[in-house]
């Protein structure tokens, strides 16, 4: 055995000296409020979205930098494509932002996974106040009893129709309350008078479908399980293969088309369909591409089923050295009255109904006056929001595409379509 001899008094006395000052650099990489000599803070801020949405944010937190001097942000932002990705790589590192932009595809994954600080704490002190928020919103964002997100905008789903083709062709506008197969009949109708296809095919699209279970007594997830059968998808998938066969919606390609693209060019825009499925809150972005008037109204069926989902969130990363922090950077976002008039409706309408109120009556934008209007309209009716979907909701929403595209091809029957997602779908929130 070799027998370990005592370091030299003269390098024992350098290497603690070398340990002291790394020692701050090492907690300065660990949780816990932290903050520079001079108090001030900088948090990181990530978010997705288009070049007028990183405008309005900027403005929006460099109003927070104005009231608050010591706090800066550095910001980043990119498209949506990769952006989940790029999140992935940070936190995996254990560098992921103070602040990021989430939305439901991914939050419960983010909370069970421990990412995500639990605003609660934050909530019930009132230190975020979320006491003008919809009741059903703050559920929306409730992951295993924990508040893992601010809902920072609330939507519905919008079918967005192209009015002035309709009215050229003296041809009826939808209205709510029309049955999914009076809507079919009235795309048909309005393809044949028009020449344009009457209505997207939204048999892939997760939303359409959602609305579709709950108006027949089911629910898209049971908790961690699927709430609906595999005769449930098959049926859904035969009622769209009737609209295709009656020629009330465009052909394969041009419904994979709509499928695969961004909002600002839904067929609805791009003049290749009368109607596109969308999201409420998408109707100012759509119409800022299209020189036609459009209106949005309830997905067919009973608007009731539907609800006032969180059309995204801010989180705050449970490693930030900044909480408090950021959680009052969230509060101020969603409740202050100068950031609501420059946020607006671009995240969906103001979650706080005050501050939608005042966007609304001030807003010169008519398609941002018309979308809160229909969504304060269509919340006298809502019912029940779900809870958040659960992991590997995003995954499952890609196979509904990809199953459905089978069916819209001929390349299956709406039977074989169905058993592939059914089992997709099973796979997907199972891992």
């Amino acid at each position: 055995m070799t027998a370990s001899h005592p370091l030299p008094r003269r390098r024992l006395l350098r290497g603690l000296v070398a340990g002291m000052l790394a020692l701050p650099l090492v907690l300065g990489a660990c949780g816990g409020e932290d903050s520079s000599d001079d108090g001030k803070v900088e948090l990181s801020f990530f978010w997705w979205g288009a070049e007028a949405r990183a405008q309005l944010t900027e403005q929006a937190l460099a109003l927070y930098t104005t009231k608050h001097p010591e706090v800066t942000f550095k910001k980043t932002w990119q498209a949506n494509q990769g952006y989940f990705d790029k999140l992935a790589t940070l936190t995996a590192g254990n560098d992921a932002p103070d602040i990021f932009q989430i939305d439901d595809n991914y939050l419960a994954e983010y909370a069970t996974r421990n990412v995500t600080q639990d605003l609660t704490e934050y909530q019930k002190s009132g230190k975020i106040d979320t006491s003008k928020f919809p009741e059903g919103l703050v559920t929306y964002a409730t992951v295993d009893g924990k508040l893992a997100g601010l809902p920072i905008g609330e939507n519905t789903q919008g079918l967005v129709f192209n009015k002035t083709k309709l009215e050229a062709a003296k041809v009826p506008l939808p209205t709510t309350g029309q049955t999914w197969e009076q809507h079919i009949a009235w795309a048909k109708d309005a393809a044949a008078k028009t020449g344009v296809a009457g209505t997207q095919d939204p048999s892939a699209d997760y939303k359409a479908f959602w609305v579709w279970l709950r108006q027949n007594g089911k629910e898209f997830y049971n908790g961690s399980q699927l709430g609906f059968t595999q005769a449930d998808v098959q049926a859904w998938f035969e009622l769209w293969k009737g609209a295709r066969d009656a020629k009330a919606t465009p052909t394969p390609d041009v419904i994979h088309e709509g499928n695969a693209t961004d909002v600002s060019k839904q067929l609805v825009v791009t003049g290749k369909a009368l109607t596109s499925w969308v999201w409420a809150n998408q109707m100012p972005e759509l119409q800022k591409n299209t020189k036609d008037a459009l209106e949005v109204i309830a997905y067919p069926g009973d608007s009731s089923k539907q609800w006032p989902r969180a059309s995204m969130y801010f989180s705050v990363y449970k490693g930030s050295k900044h909480k408090d922090v950021a959680a009052d950077v969230l509060n101020f976002l969603a409740n202050d009255p100068e950031a609501g008039k420059i946020l607006g409706t671009d995240r969906g309408i103001p979650a706080n109904t005050e501050i939608r109120a005042q966007v609304a009556a001030t807003t010169e934008n008519a398609s941002m006056k018309q979308t809160i209007a229909v969504v304060q309209e269509l919340a006298k009716n809502f019912g029940p929001a779900p809870a958040v979907p659960p992991k590997g909701h995003s995954t499952v929403r890609s196979e509904l595409i990809k199953a459905a595209e089978e069916a819209q091809y001929g390349r299956a029957t709406p039977a074989k379509a169905a058993e592939q997602f059914f089992a997709a779908a099973q796979a997907a929130i199972s891992r």
